[in-house]
């Protein structure tokens, strides 16, 4: 058989990711196999372990074939200075972050999988660390936007970067867990940027 180019590589892994993520989001992780993949996505079960060792390594690809897209997208807000107040940094993310998710099933169908479909032990005991890294450092990220925005004062004084940090983070997780468990449910959802609003509007300085 005439090897493959790098292009039809390329293709065929995606073909695996595409069919891990149908295959996980329906049977759970724990209940899947890479033989059911190969299945689904058409291909032999030698294909896929041809791209991925197990079943772990092919998790982290259908994660990060997402979120690494999403990371950028959250750190054009955060990590830009076109904001005067890092307040409105911190706001605006939120808002991508949410109407990304509200905008893209295969986002929303990921997030499901990791939060509610998947066991982290035995051979997946090593990758809820990695799960948790993207998290740790977002939370760094809103940390040192708060830090900006208490050296330019619109953060209320009385405020510590690192409490508004970590409360900021445990209402996206809150929020996303409601919604994920709710499957965006169109009432929720409507209201998400009147949350968000709310939400930063109470780490305001008054004068800001």
């Amino acid at each position: 058989m005439a090897r493959k180019t790098k292009a039809e590589a390329l293709l065929t892994r995606q073909q695996i990711i595409d069919a891990a993520r149908e295959v996980f989001h329906k049977h759970g992780v724990a209940r899947s196999s890479l033989e059911q993949v190969a299945s689904t996505a058409g291909l032999t079960r030698g294909a896929v372990y041809w791209h991925f060792k197990d079943k772990a390594e092919l998790f982290r690809a259908m994660r990060e074939d997402v979120f690494e897209p999403m990371d950028q997208r959250l750190d054009a807000h955060l990590l830009t200075s076109r904001y005067a107040d890092p307040l409105d940094a911190i706001e605006a993310a939120l808002n991508e972050l949410f109407v990304s998710l509200d905008e893209c099933p295969v986002m929303r169908q990921i997030l499901e999988i990791m939060v509610l479909r998947c066991e982290y032990a035995d051979e997946f005991a090593d990758v809820q660390p990695e799960m948790e890294r993207p998290g740790q450092e977002f939370l760094e990220r809103l940390e040192t936007a708060y830090k900006k925005a208490s050296v330019t004062r619109t953060l209320r004084s009385e405020l510590d970067p690192f409490a508004v940090a970590l409360d900021t983070w445990a209402f996206v997780g809150g929020l996303l867990h409601i919604l994920l468990a709710r499957n965006f449910d169109k009432e929720i959802t409507s209201q998400v940027r009147a949350m968000i609003a709310a939400h930063m509007s109470l780490r305001r300085h008054s004068g800001a």
